[in-house]
């Protein structure tokens, strides 16, 4: 008893130590920039995009075209293509773009377009960018790119001491992901930028979904994107990254390293990528409008009225028949569980999608879902939990496939198999109160179909929940074969009694 209070006594000081240093080496924010506001560029009519979509939309006035991505290469093709083929401007906005094959490509492909006049805007949640301000620096420092930071860290060198010091404000961040060429293509949904969203990883891979999309709905995204630009928590990277800190010009860096040759060579087989070459790329025609949080959400001072969860929550609350969900991180809170647990009372078939133990890459998230899975299936709603083996969730019309270490990804759902949903939302509390999130509604029984046919393709890549006597039981196919499992398929009793105690934790409100 001795001993753990004088290591809690030891645990105390250096907490009281590093809040302190915190304090002393915490940096203001520099006050917000006054200059003429950035809008994005309309005039676009007359670019080779600009024809290429108003040719595809002729004769379907107020439609939007639609097309799913859904495997990482074409994802990350379409973007590349895209910035290749821009004559105007680009717009992208992410939470995670890692220094990595995939991000250092992309990066290079802003960089070759603003050599070419692309007026380039790039802005970045700062909660991921440890150790690339010299590569911001010199991408800032171009003629022809904006770089913002969203909720940046003014501690540049340790940033848990900027937590210590302003966590209520750091704690909420941008999770907003889009990529909009020339204001007449935009992809939004649930992709970063980073070798395990877009198949290159020999680790983890992301199940993910995005959707591309010419029409309307491509107005929407570029002034939402304008008043994140414009908002009180981005911050021109020119104020924030130290003035000593030394360039990299992402244009000079040495030649491509094997990884990357066999990456390029990998995506040149890439179905989407010959089809955009030809100009052959497939649309599915349908109304579609953008959700979007007001950033003032970051600054925890926009109301109900501003933010995603009022347009979701009366989104389905629409389900007369089903209603299908996909959440890598769910965790429904008491006011979500109620809402599931009344319409399957009234007969709407609710089906739920989220990561396994196994396949997870938050177990903590786990522990906040995994409380309420007993009383969500007593009530009559379906779990399912996707193998660690599966990877894209809808792929040539429905069905999931195999492949080694996946964790999925994808932010979606779909209402009475008529609208479906692609963004950056998770069914959890961050994503409901903390963080600000985007995605297309999108009125389509086609796409919202095949979300649907896929999910009924899961028995071999998830397992089904049930309960016998009180107790989960997974079940699955394995080899042709029923298997039921009587705890967290694959994983060991150290993690299953982690998640336990995690789950005791009063820590959902973060989650």
């Amino acid at each position: 008893m001795h001993l753990l209070l004088k290591l809690f006594k030891i645990i105390l000081l250096l907490l009281v130590a590093l809040f302190a240093l915190g304090r002393l080496t915490h940096r203001s924010l520099p006050e917000h920039e006054k200059s003429l506001p950035s809008r994005h560029l309309s005039d676009t009519a007359h670019t080779t995009l600009g024809q290429v979509a108003a040719a595809a939309l002729a004769g379907r006035a107020g439609q939007n075209g639609i097309h799913p991505l859904t495997d990482g290469h074409d994802a990350f093709a379409a973007r590349a293509l895209l910035a290749e083929a821009a004559e105007r401007s680009i717009d992208a906005q992410y939470y995670i773009w890692h220094d990595d094959t995939a991000g250092r490509l992309l990066l290079q492909a802003l960089r070759q377009a603003a050599d070419r006049g692309v007026r380039v805007r790039l802005l970045l949640d700062d909660n991921n960018t440890a150790g690339m301000d010299p590569v911001l620096k010199g991408l800032d420092e171009h003629p022809n790119i904006e770089l913002r930071l969203f909720n940046p860290f003014m501690q540049r060198g340790f940033r848990p001491l900027g937590y210590l010091s302003d966590f209520s404000r750091l704690n909420r961040r941008m999770h907003n992901k889009s990529f909009t060429v020339d204001n007449q293509i935009t992809i939004v949904g649930g992709r970063n930028v980073g070798n395990e969203y877009f198949g290159a990883s020999d680790g983890v891979m992301f199940a993910d979904l995005d959707v591309a999309a010419i029409g309307p709905v491509v107005e929407q995204v570029s002034r939402d994107f304008d008043r994140y630009w414009a908002s009180a928590s981005s911050h021109a990277a020119r104020e924030i990254i130290d003035a000593g800190t030394t360039a990299i010009d992402i244009g000079n860096r040495p030649g491509e390293d094997q990884a990357t040759r066999d990456y390029l060579q990998v995506l040149s087989r890439s179905k989407l990528l010959n089809e955009l070459k030809a100009g052959k790329l497939s649309f599915s025609w349908a109304d579609a409008r953008l959700l979007s949080d007001d950033p003032a959400k970051a600054l925890g001072q926009a109301s109900r009225q501003q933010v995603m969860i009022g347009q979701f929550d009366a989104q389905m609350k629409k389900a007369r028949r089903n209603l299908t969900i996909v959440s890598p991180y769910f965790v429904p809170t008491e006011t979500g569980a109620r809402m599931l647990e009344d319409m399957a009372r009234r007969g709407v078939s609710v089906a739920v999608l989220t990561n396994a133990l196994s396949a997870t890459d938050v177990a903590v998230v786990h522990a906040g879902y995994a409380k309420y899975r007993e009383r969500l299936l007593r009530a009559g709603v379906r779990l399912f939990e996707l193998k660690p083996d599966a990877t894209v969730i809808v792929k040539d019309h429905g069905g999931i496939t195999g492949s080694s270490g996946a964790s999925l990804h994808a932010k979606t759902f779909e209402v009475d198999g008529e609208q479906l949903f692609v963004g950056s939302f998770n069914m959890d509390p961050r994503s409901v109160a903390l963080n600000t999130e985007m995605g297309v509604l999108i009125d389509s029984p086609e796409l919202a179909g095949q979300l649907r046919d896929a999910l009924a393709s899961h028995r071999a890549h998830a397992y089904e929940l049930s309960l016998l006597d009180g107790k989960l039981r997974w079940t699955t196919e394995e080899d042709g074969k029923t298997v039921v499992y009587d705890e967290e398929p694959h994983t060991r009793s150290l993690q299953r009694l982690g998640v336990r105690l995690m789950s005791w934790l009063p820590i959902e409100w973060l989650l």
